[in-house]
């Protein structure tokens, strides 16, 4: 991989690739929000925009009745540096498959939602391991399917009369605040060195015009 990545950067300025250093080492897996069904682009544009300038790299997305959809001109092109997982098979288990296959993977899976078992932003620990944050769509929010395979519910502090906060502002308060405490933490929230040399790779590759191209040529020359 390193030789890969050496070669190709021939092919992109030092400081792009320094930039793509740098930010791969501020990347982390620890959080990674779950998207339910949310169907406004310029929202969903917004949440994808906040990730990534929060330093979170996989967003997991599940489209049960709604399409994921994106507003160039909210996202600005934020899509293109992180990991989305879509989960938009037929027969209504979409919610369960992402949730399952978070668990597999060591997440809890924490509902942001008002519960009788939950426990304000403030007081939330991230020391007990991974977080998977679900949050729902605009009106309803999370499905009946989602909440009840939590394993924890966490609420945003609110004094006010409305309910709830709109959903691309729920995502940027609670990542914002999380990444702050864990980025000030003793816990292992960063990629591996693998990790970030995947990332420096799969970036060179989206950003070099016929990397395609020079990459056959690399591993012919081998």
């Amino acid at each position: 991989m390193d030789e890969l990545i050496n070669y190709l950067s021939e092919f992109a300025t030092p400081r792009r690739v320094q930039l793509f250093k740098t930010v791969a080492a501020n990347r982390t897996r620890y959080i990674t929000p779950v998207l339910e069904d949310i169907y406004q682009p310029q929202n969903a544009s917004a949440v994808l925009r906040t990730c990534e300038c929060s330093g979170i790299q996989d967003i997991h997305i599940i489209e049960e009745r709604n399409r994921f959809q994106l507003n160039p001109d909210v996202e600005l092109g934020a899509a293109q540096w992180l990991s989305m997982y879509k989960y938009n098979k037929p027969g209504g288990t979409n919610a369960t498959d992402a949730i399952q296959n978070l668990k597999k993977n060591g997440y809890r899976i924490v509902a942001t939602t008002p519960h009788g078992k939950d426990v304000s932003l403030d007081n939330f620990n991230l020391a007990d391991g991974k977080v998977a944050l679900l949050f729902g769509t605009e009106l309803k929010g999370l499905t009946d399917q989602a909440l009840s395979q939590a394993d924890e519910f966490v609420r945003i502090p609110m004094t006010g009369f409305t309910e709830s906060f709109n959903i691309s502002v729920s995502v940027a308060i609670v990542t914002y605040t999380l990444m702050r405490e864990l980025r000030n933490s003793y816990l292992p929230w960063k990629l591996s060195e693998t990790e970030q040399k995947e990332l420096v790779l799969e970036w060179l590759r989206k950003s070099i015009k016929d990397s395609e191209l020079l990459e056959k040529r690399f591993n012919f020359g081998k």
